[in-house]
C-alpha cells in the first residue's frame, strides 16, 4: 500500500494514561509500515474546545474563518486518513474533543452548506480512513444494547458520513474497561496494532 500521512487525534488528559498507551501503539505500527503521522494530543497541544462569538456568527456565512483553529484545519486538509483514540465518557465523547469537531470540522473544509437549505455536502475528499479506538467504563452490552452505542452512531452516521464520501470507517472498544485486568488490556493493544498492521 502506498504512503499515507495520518492524523492521529489524542485526547485524554493525563500524560500516563492507557489511551496515550493505544496512541503510541498506533503510531510505532503505521510508521513502522512506512506512513506520516501527525499526532495532535488535544491536551498537550492545550487545544480550547470553545467555539468563539465570531466563528459562531459566521458559521454560515461564505468564505468562513477558522479563527485560532485554522492551524488544526490545516493539519486535517493534510491527512489522507484521520485516527482518533480517547474515552467514553457519559457515553460521548470527551469535551475537549467535541470541541474539535465543532472548531475544525466546519464549512468550507468539512462540508459545505447547501444553499437550498436542510442538508450538508461533504467536502473532505482527501480522508480516505476515519478509525476511531477508544474505551468504556461500562460493560458492551450497556454500550451497544441498552445505549444504542452512541459514540459509535455519532462518528459513523453523523460525522464520518457526512464530511467524507466513501470513507472506510471503524470503531474499536475495550469495554468495561474499569475491570479489565494488565492481560486484558494488554491484548487489547496488540488487537489494535494487529488491525493497524492490515491498513
Amino acid at each position: 500500500m502506498s504512503r499515507r500521512r495520518f492524523l492521529l487525534v489524542l485526547a485524554h488528559p493525563l500524560e500516563d494514561s492507557y489511551a496515550t498507551g493505544v496512541a503510541t501503539a498506533v503510531r510505532t505500527t503505521l510508521e513502522t509500515l512506512g506512513h506520516e503521522v501527525d499526532l495532535l494530543d488535544l491536551y498537550r497541544e492545550d487545544f480550547d474546545p470553545r467555539l468563539s462569538d465570531s466563528e459562531r456568527s459566521g458559521y454560515f456565512a461564505e468564505g468562513y474563518d477558522p479563527g485560532s483553529a485554522a492551524p488544526f484545519v490545516e493539519r486535517l486538509m493534510a491527512a489522507d486518513g484521520l485516527v482518533l483514540v480517547f474515552p467514553q465518557w457519559w457515553f460521548n465523547f470527551p469535551a475537549i474533543l467535541k470541541g474539535f469537531f465543532d472548531r475544525v470540522f466546519v464549512p468550507g473544509v468539512a462540508f459545505d452548506n447547501d444553499p437550498k437549505g436542510g442538508r450538508i455536502i461533504p467536502r473532505l475528499a482527501n480522508i480516505k480512513l476515519f478509525w476511531a479506538f477508544t474505551t468504556t467504563g461500562s460493560p458492551w452490552w450497556v454500550a451497544r444494547l441498552y445505549m444504542g452505542d452512541p459514540v459509535r452512531r455519532l462518528l459513523k452516521r453523523g460525522i464520518a458520513a457526512f464530511c467524507a464520501k466513501g470513507v472506510d470507517f471503524r470503531m474499536v472498544t475495550l469495554h468495561d474497561m474499569d475491570r479489565a485486568d494488565a492481560a486484558r488490556r494488554d491484548a487489547h493493544i496488540e488487537r489494535v496494532k494487529a488491525l493497524v498492521t492490515r491498513l
